[in-house]
């Protein structure tokens, strides 16, 4: 297959010395592939190559059916634009200042800038919400601030391909969201392509194409995220020992707690996670049911309770479940009730609720 941007047995490294060997990577123009492993891996070695900031020790990176090891530097700069996190120096430059340097490819050998560059800076600031702070110090903004402004720059260059590095690690939620879905939309009004490294699993699964995984001597996987973010993969891929990260949902949870349960907690609609995590952070053991499989509480209500008295999606409440539910109630003190009002489908979880009083347990119902 042909595709826009590719690797061929791509090796990287330091110094000669190779880190990751025998890369393989393809994708068509528009896509957004992003790296996830650990810390170390050599995810920054991979975009360092790629952005030839550092040699390859081995095989050709192409964009679009050229190979980029033949392009002059100003034919790589109008075509690909470069966002990592180390910080630029400058010495009396304003925010505008900074992104108007995105536009030298274009400038030759004086820098003077055109009415038409004049006009893409100002798309640009105004793309990535930074022009309120164009005339302010780039060294005396926020590390977000700075993230943004970075990004104008590079969206300044018009490139085709652009290598971003942790882009998101300075942004709070309401700018990662925004960042990320700049990221979509350019892809779909520029045909821009993105590759990158982000931290947050939860937003490379949901922003990407592509996924490459890196555990520090090779790529373990190269996917389409609903092939990457398999049951058990994560776990193995990042090493984790405590607690939990759910591939289905893309949620984290912390250690459960050890030991016999003594609190039963009736839950369902997404109403016991809060109950679930307070029960968590209170070191306190419990069980919870009756749940179904694609109920919003499962994920949840699987990483941190001791046992899950499940039902399958879709199927009746059967009296073996029922009895299964009140033999725990009767192991434990305690019964916390999540729900209010019970729904039609819920007349099981109404009926633990009574069992649970007629039996003189400690009823609690949560706020």
């Amino acid at each position: 297959m042909k595709y826009y941007f590719k690797t061929e047995q791509m090796s990287v490294g330091y110094q000669g010395k190779p880190l990751i060997q025998k890369i393989e990577i393809g994708l068509n123009k528009g896509e957004i592939l992003t790296l996830i492993g650990p810390n170390g891996a050599g995810k920054s070695t991979i975009l360092k190559s790629i952005a030839k900031q550092l040699k390859l020790i081995g095989g050709a990176v192409y964009l679009d059916k050229k190979e980029m090891a033949q392009m002059s530097g100003t034919e790589l700069s109008q075509r690909m634009a470069v966002v990592f996190t180390e910080k630029l120096k400058t010495e009396l430059m304003t925010c505008e200042d900074v992104v108007a340097t995105g536009r030298y490819p274009y400038t030759g050998h004086f820098g003077i800038l055109s009415k038409e560059d004049d006009t893409v800076i100002e798309e640009a600031m105004e793309l990535v919400h930074v022009t309120e702070i164009r005339n302010q110090d780039f060294t005396k903004i926020s590390d977000g601030q700075r993230q943004r402004v970075m990004l104008a720059k590079a969206i300044c260059q018009e490139p085709e391909i652009i290598i971003l590095d942790e882009p998101t690690s300075s942004l709070d939620v309401k700018y990662k969201l925004e960042f990320l879905s700049l990221l979509q939309e350019l892809r779909i009004r520029k045909g821009l392509t993105v590759i990158m490294s982000i931290h947050e699993l939860e937003l490379a699964e949901r922003v990407s194409d592509r996924i490459l995984c890196v555990n520090g001597e090779y790529v373990e996987r190269f996917g389409k995220p609903e092939d990457i973010f398999q049951a058990g993969y994560i776990k193995s891929l990042f090493g984790i020992e405590t607690g939990s990260f759910d591939e289905e949902n893309g949620s984290m949870e912390l250690e459960p707690p050890k030991g016999n349960a003594d609190i039963f907690v009736i839950a369902g609609g997404g109403s016991g996670r809060s109950t679930y995590r307070k029960l968590q952070r209170e070191r306190k053991v419990f069980v919870t049911g009756i749940i179904y499989e694609n109920d919003l509480d499962f994920p949840t209500a699987r990483a941190l309770a001791t046992e899950v008295i499940i039902v399958r999606a879709f199927e009746p409440v059967d009296k073996g479940i029922l009895e299964q539910a009140k033999k725990a109630i009767d192991s434990c003190s305690k019964v916390i009730c999540c729900r209010e009002q019970f729904g039609s489908l819920e007349i099981a979880n109404k009926e633990l609720l009574e069992y649970a009083r007629q039996s003189g347990k400690a009823v609690e119902i949560a706020e």
